[in-house]
C-alpha cells in the first residue's frame, strides 16, 4: 500500500470539471475577451518569443513594469502562475504546523481552508455576520488571540462581493502584528486597493490577478507587491523559472495596455448594477451589495432553479450545502445578451414556482 502524506485522503478537492455550456458565468471569468488592438500586440510579440532560452528577462520585465506603475522595485514584486498559487505559498511560508494559525473569514475564497490544510497549519474562520459583512474588531480579536501567523482578507470578497473600506482595512493593520494578506483579484470592480497602505505596513501584502478584469484566466497569472524581505522569504518557495514566457509575455502586454480595458470594466460594473436591479424584482429572491464582477443571490429553491439553468445550458455557480451559502447561487457579470438570457430563465422559473 502507497504511504501518502497524513491529512491527504480527508483534504477536499477543488472541482474545475465543466460541462459544455452555452452560457458560462460560474468562474468568474471575462466573457468579453481581449481588445482587438491588445490581442494584435500580443500575437506580434509572441511571434518574436525565444523559445530556446529560459523566462527570466520576460520575468523581470513583468515585475519591472508593476514596480514603475505602483512606485516599487522589482524586489517588491513576485509574480506566479495566478494569485491562487501565490497565496498558496503564503500559507506555505507562513505554515508549517498547527501551532501556525491562519484567520480569514467565512465564508470566503474557498481555498484558503484547503491553503491552510496543505500548509498543514490550523486554519481558523472568522464567520461573517447574516448580512456578509465582516465584524472588523472580532476578525482583530480573532487574529490575536490565537497567536496568529497570517491574517487574510479577500477584498471584494469572493462569493459575497460585499468590501471592506481602506480605513477598515488600515484598523486591521494597525491592530494585528501577524502578516497580513490582502487578496484583491477582483479590486478592479470596485476601484479602490489597499496598496498605498504597504509602506506604513511592512507586514502587508497585496495579492492581483490578470484572470478577472484583463481576461487572461486561461494564462495564469498574478502577482503580488510587500515588502522585499517577505519577497525574499516567498521567493525560496518557488522552483527556478516556474513561469512560462508565454503567459509572462501577454501579461506584460496586457499590463502595459491596461487602460485599453477600462471601457469592459466600466461595462461589466454598470451591467452588474443592472442585473442587480433585475434580480431584485423577482419575489423570493434575495439580492447582495456586490463591488465585484458577480452577483451573489438567495433562492429558496436555488439547486431547483440551478437544474433549470443546466436544461438550458446555462452554467451559473451552486454551493448546494456548503455551510452559510445554502441556497445561494453567484452569478458572473457576462455579456449583455448573456445577462439577459440568464434573467429570462430565472424569471420564468420563478414566476411559474410561486
Amino acid at each position: 500500500m502507497l504511504n501518502y502524506r497524513d491529512g491527504l485522503a480527508s483534504m477536499p478537492r477543488y472541482d474545475t470539471r465543466e460541462l459544455d455550456w452555452r452560457i458560462k458565468v460560474n468562474a468568474n471569468e471575462s466573457n468579453i475577451g481581449l481588445p482587438p488592438l491588445v490581442e494584435e500586440r500580443i500575437m506580434s510579440r509572441l511571434s518574436r518569443v525565444a523559445f530556446a532560452r529560459y523566462p527570466d528577462e520576460e520575468y523581470n520585465l513583468l515585475c519591472e513594469q508593476i514596480g514603475e506603475v505602483y512606485g516599487y522595485h522589482p524586489e517588491n514584486i513576485i509574480i506566479g502562475n495566478g494569485s491562487s498559487e501565490i497565496i498558496e505559498k503564503v500559507f506555505y511560508a507562513f505554515g508549517g504546523d498547527k501551532d501556525h494559525k491562519i484567520v480569514y473569514p467565512m465564508p470566503s475564497f474557498s481555498m484558503y481552508g484547503i491553503y491552510a490544510a496543505s500548509a498543514d497549519a490550523e486554519g481558523v474562520a472568522v464567520s461573517l455576520r447574516d448580512d456578509f459583512t465582516l465584524d472588523v474588531d472580532a476578525f482583530i480579536q480573532t487574529v490575536n488571540q490565537n497567536e496568529a501567523s497570517l491574517a487574510v482578507i479577500c477584498n471584494p470578497n469572493n462569493p459575497t462581493g460585499q468590501v471592506l473600506t481602506i480605513e477598515e482595512i488600515e484598523h486591521i493593520a494597525e491592530n494585528i502584528s501577524c502578516a497580513f494578506l490582502i487578496d484583491e483579484a477582483y479590486v478592479e470592480f470596485y476601484g479602490n486597493t489597499s496598496i498605498p497602505l504597504l509602506e506604513k505596513y511592512p507586514h502587508m501584502m497585496i495579492a492581483r490577478t490578470f484572470s478577472k478584469a484583463y481576461a487572461l484566466a486561461s494564462c495564469r497569472v498574478g502577482y503580488m507587491l510587500a515588502h522585499s524581505d517577505v519577497i525574499a522569504m516567498l521567493e525560496k518557495t518557488y522552483m527556478p523559472y516556474h513561469m512560462n514566457v508565454l503567459s509572462l509575455v501577454t501579461a506584460d502586454t496586457v499590463f502595459q495596455m491596461r487602460t485599453e480595458f477600462e471601457p469592459q470594466i466600466q461595462m461589466i460594473c454598470a451591467e452588474r448594477e443592472r442585473m442587480r436591479e433585475e434580480y431584485e424584482r423577482l419575489a423570493g429572491v434575495t439580492v447582495y451589495p456586490s463591488h465585484a464582477n458577480f452577483i451573489l443571490l438567495h433562492y429558496p429553491n436555488a439547486e431547483e432553479l440551478n437544474e433549470e439553468f443546466i436544461k438550458y445550458g446555462i452554467g451559473v455557480r451552486s454551493f448546494g450545502k456548503i455551510p452559510r451559502l445554502e441556497n445561494m447561487l453567484r452569478i458572473s457579470i457576462g455579456r449583455p445578451d448573456e445577462n439577459d438570457a440568464v434573467y429570462r430563465v430565472m424569471k420564468s422559473f420563478v414566476e411559474g414556482n410561486p
